[in-house]
């Protein structure tokens, strides 16, 4: 789908309803049902930060997980509310999320899939020209929590999927205790900040990694699971324009 053709559905109201349909036709919903089996058990507790309007909430309730889903922007926030809204399932946190409680402007996109709270993210993409068609043209004040009050308030998950624009270290930042798995995005124009958040959370505990394409979102590139140091090079060799997708940690027991 190109540029254009993303502006006007936007434009018209059209473009989730188009994605969704688009992801039924190619069997994508079933591609991560499928994919995150394998972290994801009946009654498990996720957490899906920078959940935007909840795809990935829409698999892991398949699933049987019941569902913390963290997002700061009330155009997104009021598209969850009617999906999930009654769900007992689902629990709904109009936030962002950081390093530390408080208070934080958002720079909100036309497209609000690439809101973010990180300037210099921003302004690396569009001088990369990957998103130089995009506008940013709105702040907003929004809410700040930790991910350790997350867990404070309604226990830790099995699962966590982080997905922010840009945002991943200061949310990570934010975690002192390891999680189960995590999985949070990564794209060329701030892989050092993706080094970053590998170096913080083998911190936090003996963790092992491994990593997604965008191309391939449900199919780990790595035969199997690389320490910190091993994931850093990786990351470091294959920077590239094209180097987008979802890095996985995984937690030792």
């Amino acid at each position: 789908m190109n540029r254009v053709v993303r502006k006007f559905l936007r434009a018209c109201g059209l473009y989730d309803p188009v994605v969704d349909l688009k992801n039924w036709l190619a069997r994508t919903q079933a591609e991560y049902m499928r994919f995150y089996s394998q972290f994801v058990n009946r009654g498990d507790l996720c957490f899906d930060v920078g959940a935007n309007v909840g795809r990935r909430t829409k698999v892991l309730l398949e699933l049987n997980a019941s569902v913390v889903v963290v997002e700061p922007q009330e155009h997104c926030m009021s598209k969850l509310r009617k999906k999930y809204g009654g769900n007992s399932n689902v629990v709904l946190v109009q936030k962002a999320v950081g390093k530390k409680e408080g208070h934080a402007e958002m720079m909100l996109c036309d497209s609000c899939s690439l809101s973010s709270l990180s300037k210099d993210w921003i302004e690396s993409v569009k001088a990369s020209g990957r998103y130089s068609a995009c506008s940013w043209n709105k702040i907003v004040t929004v809410p700040m929590v930790t991910l350790d009050d997350l867990i404070s308030q309604y226990g830790k998950p099995a699962f966590m999927k982080i997905d922010v624009e840009g945002y991943e270290y200061q949310v990570l930042k934010g975690l002192s205790q390891p999680i189960k798995v995590i999985c949070f995005e990564f794209t060329p124009e701030f892989m050092d900040s993706a080094i970053k958040c590998v170096e913080h959370l083998s911190k936090i505990g003996p963790a092992k990694f491994n990593y997604c394409l965008d191309d391939k979102p449900t199919s780990f590139v790595l035969s199997k699971w690389y320490t910190s140091e091993q994931m850093r090079e990786v990351l470091g060799s294959v920077c590239s324009r094209s180097t987008v997708g979802d890095i996985y940690v995984k937690f030792d027991n």
